[in-house]
């Protein structure tokens, strides 16, 4: 930390100090604790596999460049972050420790091959390893002639130091991969008890290195760098851009590894050989007690919740949204009214039937929509490939450089062309990440507009995990706006002006730094001035000094920041007026709010944007502003609920450190009372 700024890698790995410290939570339900130890370990691995990838590229290629908040080399951030790595990593094998030995109350663990005492379940795994895992390995013996084989991004293998008759000692290799079809199975004189292929098979490695003594044994797994820039890389001899990307996906699979977990079990001489092998330093080797991949997690709590449904959460079904009404079309009730949805509290049925409506109504003329990332199995889509089955102009912006997402969004970019939409992959140089939705149709009128813009992504399934807001609108002048960013992508341009609108990247960031100063101006003349942000990260550098600047004035801001959060709120002389809480609970905040303002002249807009550089000056992004002043009450109601969170909110310090918010008033969980009570909608 440099005075009131903070590194963000830094900041992102208290962020995932605080998803453990949900599994560390007892007043989590037990199965729900185990989850938050999976999802901690998938943050780490995509954490390493971008940031950390990133952070080597700096120091090999731009050794003397900084942080630009903190001043930090690449160096020097490289090596807080593996060291704060090593810190968590022992933790969470503590918490995954003490949860396992949680679960054998209820009859239920993870058994190891030694602890089976029955004869009849040891020669069963035999018998299974045999007939069912030997025929598909494919082991190596380290050699002159058999170098050290190319390990797959985060894939299980077994060491083995291997001993000849000759007293030679090399290094053998197995691959779990190809082996693990189902990974737990259940011991069948055992209720309850369960053990992974993977230990079955390091048992009987001895079996596929029959010649050789083994002296030790253990697993380890490599993560690769994933740090691919799709912007760096030119058309130049594909076909088309989704031909480009599908190489480039290809690529990153055989990127650098940037780090080694092992299990116990191995050697110092192992160990160090296979840092030499695969390029690594002592920092970048985290030995593990908890098992390498925790991928079986899922497994285990479906068995779990069959037999002790009182070890998860109770399941909460979301409203059907009181703005809607059921009997009457969608496009008739949002002409008449702007309706506003709050996820995973409300429905996304509304928006689900607009669609499936709009795909069907001979009025309708066109569907204009942008694509991040799509269900698996997307009822959006499917009202899109009717839409164009029915003859309607269907235009898709879908975005293939959607991280981890690219294969899923090219295989439904293919599917969308082949049904007759015009599909289109955005700019070069700016992902598109803006959430809108366009249906233009015509009446007695004349051309009407039903706009839809979104904080989250078009995604039935994470609609329901994930907290998400979703503006439906007949807005003229809104939907004239709409339809011009989705000219402008169709033509490779971006926006360079908006009367309503903030568009990225270059008609938002700007604007927000005009609605502070607006807020920096009543401050100097002793008046009341706010602003509040809601979003999922902070390290915007310019946002950063403006909101500093803000602060000094006498602003009161008030910040909810789930995840990043580059700036340090009470340092006194410049971040004395500024709060920050993050909220970690069973839903992923994900909605963006922001708030310019009190009373009858604040100003408030959902967006699709963090305040990230990325976000601002990268890519193109929306927000829109809420014009209906129940609505906006509805917003700044929910913001409130969600300061006044005292059961998940952790507040950041002046020292850069997080506590929980611990006071003696009614306790409020924020995301439990928008399912209870509903999203406020009494005027304020």
């Amino acid at each position: 930390m440099r005075g009131c700024r903070e590194n963000r890698e830094l900041s992102w790995l208290k962020f995932n100090d605080r998803v453990l410290m949900q599994a560390k939570d007892k007043k989590v339900p037990l199965g729900e604790q185990l989850n938050f130890v999976s999802i901690f370990q998938s943050n780490m691995d995509e954490f390493f596999m971008v940031r950390i990838g990133t952070l080597y590229d700096q120091m090999l290629f731009y050794p003397s460049s900084k942080d630009n908040k903190t001043q930090m080399t690449g160096e020097e951030q490289l090596k807080a972050c593996l060291t704060r790595v090593g810190f968590l990593n022992r933790k969470k094998d503590r918490i995954y420790t003490r949860i396992m030995d949680d679960l054998k109350e209820y009859g239920w663990g993870i058994v190891k091959y030694h602890q089976l005492k029955n004869k009849e379940d040891r020669k069963y795994f035999e018998n299974y390893f045999d007939s069912e895992i030997l025929p598909l390995i494919s082991p190596q013996v380290v050699s002159k002639r058999q170098p050290f084989p190319f390990l797959n991004n985060k894939e299980l293998y077994i060491i083995v130091q291997l001993e000849s008759k000759k007293g030679k000692r090399k290094m053998g290799i197995v691959s779990c991969g190809n082996a693990i079809d189902e990974r737990m199975l259940a011991v069948p004189s055992m209720q309850g008890q369960f053990i992974l292929v993977e230990d079955i098979i390091l048992h009987f490695v001895s079996k596929v290195f029959s010649k050789y003594t083994i002296k030790n044994k253990g697993f380890i797994r490599v993560t690769r760098s994933a740090d691919i820039d799709e912007d760096d890389h030119s058309l130049e001899g594909h076909d088309d851009y989704r031909e480009m990307m599908e190489t480039l996906i290809k690529q990153r699979r055989k990127l650098c590894p940037i780090r080694l977990e092992i299990s116990e079990g191995l050697e110092d001489l192992e160990i160090m050989m296979l840092m030499n092998f695969l390029n690594l330093k002592k920092n970048q080797v985290f030995l593990s007690q908890a098992p390498l991949d925790l991928g079986f997690i899922g497994t285990l709590r479906d068995h779990l919740r069959m037999l002790h449904p009182q070890l998860f959460y109770k399941k909460l079904e979301p409203r059907n949204s009181p703005m809607v009404e059921n009997a009457v079309p969608m496009i008739k009730q949002i002409s008449k009214k702007d309706i506003l949805l709050a996820y995973p509290f409300e429905s996304m049925s509304p928006f689900l039937r607009l669609l499936d409506e709009a795909s069907r109504d001979p009025h309708v003329a066109s569907i204009k929509m942008t694509l991040y990332r799509v269900a698996k199995n997307s009822k959006i889509v499917k009202s899109l490939i009717r839409a164009a089955d029915n003859g309607k102009e269907v235009v898709v912006l879908v975005e293939l450089r959607a991280r981890f997402d690219e294969e899923n969004n090219i295989d439904w970019s293919k599917r969308l062309e082949a049904a007759g939409c015009r599909v289109i992959y955005g700019l070069d140089g700016y992902k598109v990440h803006s959430k809108l939705c366009l249906i233009t149709y015509k009446n007695s009128q004349g051309v009407q507009y039903v706009s839809q813009i979104g904080t989250g992504n078009y995604n039935e399934n994470t609609a329901k995990l994930y907290t998400d807001l979703s503006l439906m609108t007949h807005h003229h002048e809104l939907g004239e706006e709409i339809n011009d960013v989705f000219n402008h992508l169709s033509l490779g341009e971006t926006m360079s002006h908006t009367e309503h609108l903030m568009v990225a990247p270059h008609c938002m960031l700007s604007k927000i730094c005009e609605y502070i100063d607006e807020q920096i101006a009543l401050a100097k003349e002793g008046k009341e001035a706010y602003v509040g942000f809601k979003c999922n990260s902070v390290t915007s550098k310019t946002m950063i000094n403006k909101l500093i600047e803000a602060s000094q004035a006498g602003v009161k801001i008030d910040m909810i920041v789930r995840g990043i959060c580059c700036i340090i709120p009470h340092v006194e002389g410049y971040t004395d007026n500024i709060r920050v809480i993050s909220i970690v609970g069973r839903y992923l905040e994900h909605s963006r709010i922001y708030i310019f303002g009190t009373g009858e002249d604040k100003k408030v807009y959902i967006s699709s944007a963090d305040l990230m550089t990325r976000n601002l000056e990268s890519r193109v992004e929306v927000a829109t502003p809420i014009f209906d002043k129940k609505i906006q009450n509805i917003i700044c109601s929910m913001f409130n609920t969600m300061l006044n969170d005292n059961v998940k909110a952790c507040e950041l310090l002046g020292d850069g450190s997080y506590k929980h918010i611990k006071n003696k008033q009614t306790a409020m969980n924020s995301q439990e009372y928008f399912f209870k009570k509903g999203i406020d909608v009494k005027e304020s």
